[in-house]
C-alpha cells in the first residue's frame, strides 16, 4: 500500500479535535500510542456480542471466546515471526514480562558468582527486577557503560562479557535516547559465552519488524499499548526449551495439570505462566493492533518515519540553545533535549498551551539522566500518524520557550 499519513490519522479518533483551542499535536507515542478504529471497534464488538470466559466453559460463547483468544496468540507469534504460538506468553505489560523472566528464570538458573549484564541506557523495568533477583540469588548485576553520544560502549561490553555472565538483558531502542542497539550482534556475542539474551522491545516493536528467529534472542518483551493496542497486556516471547526450563511464578487456575492438597503439577508453557482469568479483550485488541500495524507495510513505515525524523532533527537544530540528549549514529523516533534556563516541565507546560503534547521527566531512566548530567529532559516521540505539521508546531512552541527563558 502507499503510505498515506493523512488517511492513517483519520483512523485515530484520539487525534481529532483541539487542545487549548489549537490543533492537537500528539508527540508522546513513546509513552503510549493512540488507538486506531480497528482496535477500538474490534474490542467493542467482542465486549458487546462475543464476550465469554476462556478455557473454562463448554457452551458455544465460551468456546468461541477461547478460539478468539488463542487466535490472538497466533497473530502475535506471526508479528514476531516466532516458530510457534506456544512461544508467546501473554503478560500484563512489558515490565511484567521482564519481571516474569527475572522471577522465574532468574531464581531457577542464577546463583552466587553468576552475572547479569545490562547497559547504562536501560529503562527502570530492566534494572530493578534484576537488582531484586540478584539479592535473592547472590548473583551480580553488572552494567555496560554508554558513550557520550548515547551509544553502547562496545569495547566495554566485550570486556564485561565472559563465562560468568548467564544473561544479557538490554533495551533494543532506548526510550530516553533513541539509540538502536545492534541486538543481533549482541545475541551472537552472548551465546558465544553460553549466556542467554533478553530484548526489551517496547520501543522497537512499533517501528520495525521483529524476527525473533533471525535475531536469535532467547527472550523478547514488548507492551501492547505502544503498538497501538490496549493497556494492561504485554508479550513475552521465549524459546521453547528455555520456557520449559522455567517454573511458574504465579499460582492459580489454568496454569496447572492437577492439584491435590499434597502436590500440584503444572501445565506446559505458555499456560504455566498465565494464572487466572487472562486479559481476554486486551489480547484480542493487541492481535488486531499487530495485524493493523503490519498491514501498513514495514518498509513504508520505516521510510516515512526516517524522513520525518530527519525533518524533526533539522527543525530542533534551529532552536537557540537546544541541546540534544542522544545523538548515536543509529537512532530512531525519539527526540530528547534540554533548553537553557528552562526545566523540562516548563517546556512541556508551554507546549501544552500550544496544543502540543510531549513528555517531560526522567522517562523511567534515572541512570541515563545522571550519565548526561541532567535531572530531566523534554522528549518528543513519533508514531505512524505523526506529520511535518506536528513538527512545525513543536518547533514554533520551542521558539516561544527560547524567547521566554533565553
Amino acid at each position: 500500500m502507499t503510505f498515506n499519513v493523512q488517511a492513517i490519522r483519520a483512523q485515530f479518533p484520539g487525534l481529532q479535535g483541539l487542545a487549548n483551542g489549537k490543533p492537537f499535536t500528539y508527540l508522546d507515542s513513546g509513552a503510549t500510542a493512540q488507538k486506531p478504529l480497528a482496535v477500538i471497534e474490534r474490542m467493542d464488538r467482542f465486549l458487546r456480542s462475543e464476550y465469554g470466559t476462556v478455557h473454562r466453559g463448554l457452551y458455544a460463547r465460551s468456546v468461541d471466546s477461547t478460539r478468539a483468544y488463542e487466535q490472538a496468540r497466533v497473530s502475535v507469534a506471526r508479528f514476531l515471526t516466532a516458530p510457534d504460538e506456544k512461544n508467546i506468553v501473554f503478560t500484563m505489560g512489558c515490565t511484567d514480562a521482564i519481571n516474569l523472566v527475572a522471577w522465574s528464570w532468574g531464581r531457577k538458573h542464577l546463583k552466587r558468582g553468576d552475572r547479569v549484564l545490562i547497559t547504562g541506557m536501560e529503562h527502570h523495568a530492566n534494572i530493578v527486577p534484576w537488582q531484586i533477583t540478584a539479592e535473592l540469588t547472590g548473583a551480580e548485576l553488572v552494567v555496560c557503560p554508554i558513550l557520550d553520544d548515547g551509544s553502547l560502549d562496545m569495547e566495554a561490553f566485550d570486556r564485561l562479557l565472559d563465562s560468568r555472565v548467564k544473561l544479557v538483558s538490554l533495551i533494543h531502542v532506548a526510550n530516553s535516547l533513541g539509540t538502536i542497539n545492534p541486538v543481533k550482534l549482541l545475541a551472537q556475542k552472548a551465546h558465544a559465552v553460553g549466556a542467554k539474551i533478553l530484548l526489551d522491545a517496547a520501543q522497537s516493536a512499533p517501528h520495525m519488524p521483529l524476527d525473533v528467529v533471525d535475531l536469535d534472542c532467547d527472550f523478547l518483551a514488548f507492551a501492547g499499548h505502544k503498538v497501538y493496542g490496549p493497556t494492561g497486556i504485554g508479550v513475552l516471547y521465549g524459546k521453547s526449551d528455555v520456557l520449559e526450563s522455567m517454573p511458574p511464578w504465579r499460582g492459580g487456575g489454568e496454569m496447572i495439570e492437577k492439584v491435590t492438597f499434597e502436590k500440584t503439577t503444572f501445565a506446559p508453557p505458555p499456560a504455566r505462566f498465565e494464572a487466572g482469568t487472562p486479559p481476554i479483550v486486551e489480547a484480542i485488541g493487541l492481535a488486531t493492533a499487530c495485524e493493523w500495524l503490519g498491514s501498513l507495510g514495514w518498509a513504508d513505515i520505516h521510510a516515512a518515519e526516517r524522513d520525518l525524523y530527519a525533518y524533526a532533527e533539522a527543525k530542533l537544530a534551529e532552536i537557540p540553545g537546544l541541546r540534544r540528549i542522544g545523538t548515536a549514529a543509529e537512532r530512531s523516533t525519539v527526540l530528547s533535549f534540554t533548553m537553557p534556563n528552562a526545566h523540562a516541565s516548563d517546556i512541556s507546560s508551554i507546549l501544552d498551551l500550544e496544543g502540543v503534547a510531549i513528555r517531560a521527566g526522567h522517562h523511567c531512566a534515572q541512570p541515563v539522566m545522571q550519565r548526561f548530567g541532567v535531572t530531566a529532559t523534554a522528549r518528543a516521540t513519533l508514531g505512524v500518524y505523526s506529520t511535518r505539521e506536528d513538527i512545525d508546531r513543536l518547533a514554533a512552541g520551542l521558539r516561544k520557550v527560547a524567547e521566554l527563558f533565553g
